[in-house]
């Protein structure tokens, strides 16, 4: 497979809002909540483009099909990989982690001193991805409070932080 990383173009628009609206999904399916991302998740990605601008977010492509993208939203000197995303088809054939070799050498080049990631919790197959390729300084916490139990949402337990019991 002959998989080329590029800088996006408007003509990616409509693959990369279906990759978001299908990194909502996985989420939505992981956290069993089909409300995560709203009505029409994809077009979240463009929030997320007029943010970040298109010099900082990256497409993988195969023959002319966009198959994954990835962003890199820099802060200061420190930088943050948001999104990363190759669709359910091409999981595990490298894609992934050439985009994310594409935005190591941004950073790089930006001389940024730090680059974390925010994979959502549940998502244990992110939290490898990025273990694997070196993301293994814990550097912040984000901590939730549920303020709509009513809503009945399962949260799993099982995880400690500092000896403190922490539900996800």
């Amino acid at each position: 497979m002959n998989v080329v990383i590029r800088t996006y173009t408007s003509a990616d628009l409509e693959a990369c809002r279906a990759l978001w609206a299908e990194l909502t999904d996985h989420h939505r399916q992981i956290y069993d909540d089909p409300t995560i991302g709203g009505e029409q998740p994809e077009l979240a990605f463009d929030v997320h483009l007029a943010r970040v601008g298109p010099d900082r977010i990256w497409v993988a492509e195969v023959n002319g099909t966009v198959y994954g993208l990835v962003g890199l939203i820099v802060e200061g000197d420190e930088g943050e990989v948001e999104p990363i995303v190759v669709t359910a088809a091409h999981r595990g054939t490298g894609v992934g982690r050439l985009l994310l070799t594409r935005v190591l050498e941004e950073a790089k080049t930006l001389k940024l001193r730090f680059l974390g990631m925010k994979p959502v919790v549940r998502n244990q197959d992110a939290i490898r991805f990025f273990y694997q390729a070196g993301f293994q300084v814990l550097g912040r916490v984000e901590l939730f409070m549920d303020l709509a139990p009513s809503l009945g949402r399962t949260w799993k337990g099982g995880v400690a932080l500092h000896g403190y019991p922490l539900k996800y």
